[in-house]
Order: C-alpha cells, then sequence, then structure tokens
C-alpha cells in the first residue's frame, strides 16, 4: 500500500490575542499521498488557511503558535525542525501559492529577480542558468512572451498573470507537496478556470501532490479526487470526491452543497444559505460546533464533540446523526 507523503496529527494553532486564546486549528489530522490532489474546504474563518500555513511553519509568532501535533513530511517531523533547516524545505520540498498574488510578490523587484532568487537558494546552479530556466518555468505555466515578461515588475501584470508567476515560483524546485492557497479568490471566471486548467496541468506534468485550499466546492470539482471539509477549526467530513459530491453526510456538506450555483436548473432559485454564524473560536463549544446551525441537532450534539464515524470506506463523517442509536433523518440537498 503506498505511503503518505504528508501526515498531519492532531495539529492545534492559536493565536494569543489581548481578548483572549483564538483556537484556530483544533486537533486536525489528514494524510496526503503522492500525486494526489486533494481539497481542503469550508466557509472563511473556519482555519483552512491557517492548517496551510502551520504545515509551512508559517503561522507569526506572535501572536500565533502551533500548540501540539506532528507533520510528518516523509518520516520526519516538519514541527520539530529548526528554522534553518525548514527554510531548505520550503519551496524546495513543499511550495506554497499565496492567496493574493499582489502582496505576496516584492513590488521592487523584477519578476525574473523573484523566480531566480528560489533557484539559487536551493540548487547548485550559476545566475544564467537560473535565467534560463526563470524562462521556462513562466513558458510551462503559459505566459506569452517569457524573456520579456521576466524584466516586469508586478504591478505591470494583470491578476491572472501574477498568479501564474506565483505557480512558477512554487514549482521551479519540482516539490512534492504544492499548498494553493484560494489561488482563484478576485480572478474573473475565465481567469479562474485557467488557473484550475494550469493546476492540473501541474499536476500531470510534475507528479507533485497539491492541497487546494478555498471556500468554493465548485472550485475543487475539476482537480481534486479526495476532499475535507472543515469547520470551526475541525474536520467534519472526509471523503472521496464522488462521495462528498454524490453522498454527502454531513449536515454542513450539506448546507454548502446547496450553495453551489446550478447551471443545469431548469427554474430560476435563490442560492440556499446556512443560518446562523460560526462558533466564537475565543470559546468553542464542548459538542458539535454545528450544532447551533443544524435542523438536526440532538441533546448529544451539544454536549459532546463527535467522533469520527466511517460509513463507507474512506468516507469519514463526525457527526452524531452517523451512530447507530440515531434518527434516521432525510437528507437536506
Amino acid at each position: 500500500m503506498t505511503k503518505p507523503i504528508l501526515k498531519v496529527e492532531n495539529l492545534t494553532t492559536q493565536f494569543f490575542t489581548y481578548a483572549g486564546v483564538v483556537q484556530a486549528v483544533r486537533g486536525v489530522s489528514f494524510e496526503i499521498y503522492p500525486g494526489e490532489a486533494v481539497g481542503l474546504v469550508g466557509e472563511s474563518g473556519c482555519g483552512k488557511s491557517v492548517t496551510g500555513l502551520s504545515i509551512m511553519r508559517l503561522i507569526p509568532d506572535p501572536p500565533g503558535k502551533i500548540v501540539s501535533g506532528s507533520v510528518y513530511l516523509d518520516k520526519e517531523n516538519l514541527l520539530e525542525f529548526s528554522e534553518k533547516k525548514m527554510r531548505n524545505v520550503r519551496g524546495n520540498e513543499i511550495s506554497m501559492i499565496f492567496q493574493d498574488p499582489m502582496t505576496s510578490l516584492n513590488p521592487v523587484f523584477s519578476i525574473g529577480y523573484q523566480i531566480m532568487e528560489m533557484l539559487l537558494l536551493h540548487q547548485k546552479i550559476t545566475k544564467k542558468q537560473a535565467k534560463e530556466k526563470a524562462i521556462k518555468l513562466l513558458n510551462m505555466v503559459h505566459i506569452k512572451s517569457p524573456e520579456e515578461v521576466i524584466n516586469r515588475y508586478p504591478h505591470q501584470l494583470s491578476g491572472g498573470m501574477r498568479q501564474r508567476v506565483m505557480a512558477a515560483i512554487a514549482i521551479s524546485c519540482d516539490p512534492k507537496i504544492i499548498i494553493a492557497d484560494e489561488p482563484t479568490t478576485s480572478l474573473d471566471v475565465t481567469i479562474q478556470a485557467q488557473i484550475l486548467n494550469l493546476l492540473t496541468d501541474l499536476k500531470t506534468k510534475l507528479n507533485s501532490s497539491i492541497v487546494l485550499i478555498t471556500h468554493n466546492l465548485a472550485v475543487v470539482a475539476g482537480l481534486c479526487s479526495r476532499v475535507l471539509v472543515m469547520y470551526a477549526g475541525l474536520i467534519m467530513e472526509e471523503g472521496t470526491d464522488m462521495q462528498i459530491y454524490n453522498d454527502p453526510m454531513h449536515p454542513y456538506t450539506w448546507g454548502l452543497m446547496k450553495a453551489v450555483p446550478k447551471i443545469n436548473e431548469e427554474e430560476k432559485e435563490r442560492l440556499m444559505t446556512i443560518p446562523g454564524l460560526p462558533p466564537d473560536l475565543l470559546s468553542p463549544p464542548e459538542g458539535c460546533p454545528f450544532a447551533l446551525r443544524c435542523d438536526y441537532a440532538m441533546k448529544i450534539c451539544f454536549e459532546k464533540k463527535p467522533p469520527f464515524f466511517e460509513p463507507k470506506e474512506g468516507h469519514k463523517v463526525a457527526c452524531w446523526l452517523m451512530d447507530s442509536r440515531a434518527p434516521r433523518v432525510k437528507r437536506s440537498m
């Protein structure tokens, strides 16, 4: 059986603020296998980006801190690495495409300089070789006239081109894992599709594993073979793309699915929303964090956090409705 390339176990990340301790990620566990694309989805503020930054060891300290857990890359725990050793991992073995390329790219350096910087840091090559590879990388991410673009600055490029540059930097050292944090945010629909096609293309060419962080279930549909649904700092449901899209089992996932626009509906209907607000992570509830917004919540949902049930192989659900003693409910979709 194939072994996971990345194994996250009981990851807990907190932010120590003047108002109290924000429990952003609360014991998250999952595995990523070689060459697969996994979607990490959930509404804003659920802990998706903090999970990605925790894996990269980029949580600002203070106020943030990875309190407990482990992140194994192959057999080594990244949380035990020194900062110097971790710098050799970032960009080289695990890369990240950040949410906003305009703030992630340095405005005072050319595109070529910023790509070459990564290559010269991790590979024993000359500046001439780094420039040649930078041009090849821009060509790989489908940027026209890379010989010209390499001399431009971030403000001279469109949002879609800047995101492609971020992708070029991310793949420059052939990483084992690419974490793409909301890579299509603030882009129009056409450019979104191009960026997702680019990620699919890169996955095929490089055989890198991809973790796609997004709030939009529709975005992960064509790229990811497995989906993790996150809410209030916890994984609520995990399964293959077919299990999540065709047979979701958590009421939160039902709500997310109903919020996805459908182009084949005969009658125009308003998009559904999930009533209520996520819990305050300064003092998260003892039971299921979704209980206050759930139409099917039972007494135990408010008292005790549900364990993971596995009704089908590979399909895990943290919901008391999966318990054999729970009443049978009709799925709301």
